[in-house]
C-alpha cells in the first residue's frame, strides 16, 4: 500500500501559532536575563570581593590565552577574539562560583532553607519528600531515598531537630527494615554538615540499593504517611519576625 505524501511529517504551524512560539521563547529569554541581573546584583551586595574576582579573572585569563594564541598564530585579530572568549568564560565561572557562594552564605541558619536547597539544588537521582517531620517552632526533617538508602536530613535548633531526627529514624526503620538509614544535621558545628557542603556529603554516600530496589523502597515508605509541617517555602527572609511566622505556623498545624 502507497504511504500518504504527508505520511510522518508534523503538521504546519499557523502563522498565530508561530507568533505565539516566539513570543514565548522571547519572554523566557527576558525571564533569563533578569534572572541572571537579578543574581548579579545580590552577589555583588553580598560579597565584596565579587567584583574584584570577575574583572581579574577575566584580565587574567584573556592576557594568558591572548600570549599564547599570538605566540601560536601570529595574528593579532585571532589573538584577540580567542583572549576575549577566554576571559568572558573565566568570568562566566567566577559568577556561577561567587553566586552560588552568595546565596548559601544567606540561607545558612534560616528556617526552611536546607529543604529549599534540597528542592533547588539537589544533584543525583534522589527522592525527596520534605518535612515529615517538624515542630512549631520551624524545625524540620526531610526525607532522601536513594541508591545509598535512605537519608533523614534535620534542620533547625540541634536539641530539638536530634529528638526528631530519632523519632523519624525509628518510624524509618519499621519500614525499610535493614536499609541503611542516614540522618545527618545542618549547621556549623561539630559533626553538622555545611548546608554548602550538603550536595558533597551526599555524593561521597555508597551504593547500597539498586534502581528496581529504590522504586519498591519509595513506594513503602509513601504509605508510612505522617503529618507535614507547615514550613515556610524557602529560606525565611532576613527582615521577618520570628514569632509572627511561628503564629502563623501554629494556626496551619
Amino acid at each position: 500500500m502507497a504511504k500518504s505524501a504527508g505520511a510522518g511529517k508534523p503538521p504546519k504551524l499557523s502563522r498565530a501559532d508561530k507568533a505565539a512560539l516566539r513570543g514565548a521563547k522571547r519572554a523566557k529569554r527576558r525571564e533569563t536575563w533578569a534572572n541572571l541581573k537579578q543574581a548579579f546584583t545580590l552577589t555583588r551586595q553580598n560579597d565584596s570581593k565579587f567584583l574584584p574576582y570577575l574583572i581579574g579573572g577575566f584580565a587574567l585569563a584573556a592576557v594568558v590565552i591572548f600570549a599564547i594564541v599570538y605566540l601560536v598564530s601570529g595574528s593579532l585579530f585571532i589573538a584577540i577574539a580567542f583572549a576575549i572568549l577566554a576571559g568572558l568564560l573565566a568570568a562566566m565561572l567566577i559568577f556561577s562560583r561567587r553566586a552560588q557562594s552568595s546565596m548559601f552564605a544567606q540561607a545558612e541558619g534560616q528556617p526552611g532553607a536546607a529543604g529549599f536547597m534540597l528542592q533547588q539544588q539537589l544533584r543525583g537521582d534522589w527522592r525527596l519528600t520534605q518535612a515529615v517531620a517538624g515542630t512549631t517552632q520551624l524545625d524540620a526533617v526531610h526525607r532522601l531515598v536513594g541508591r545509598p538508602g535512605v537519608v533523614l536530613v534535620g534542620e533547625g535548633a540541634p536539641h530539638r531537630v536530634r529528638g526528631l531526627l530519632a523519632q523519624e529514624k525509628k518510624r524509618t526503620a519499621r519500614v525499610v527494615g535493614e536499609t541503611p538509614i542516614y540522618d545527618i544535621i545542618i549547621g556549623n558545628e561539630g559533626d553538622e554538615v555545611r548546608l554548602s557542603k550538603l550536595n558533597r556529603y551526599l555524593l561521597k554516600l555508597p551504593t547500597n540499593l539498586s534502581k528496581d530496589q529504590v522504586r519498591t523502597l519509595e513506594k513503602r515508605l509513601s504509605a508510612l504517611g505522617g503529618a507535614k509541617s507547615p514550613l515556610p517555602q524557602g529560606p525565611m527572609p532576613a527582615g521577618a519576625k520570628m514569632r509572627n511566622v511561628q503564629r502563623t505556623v501554629r494556626r496551619r498545624s
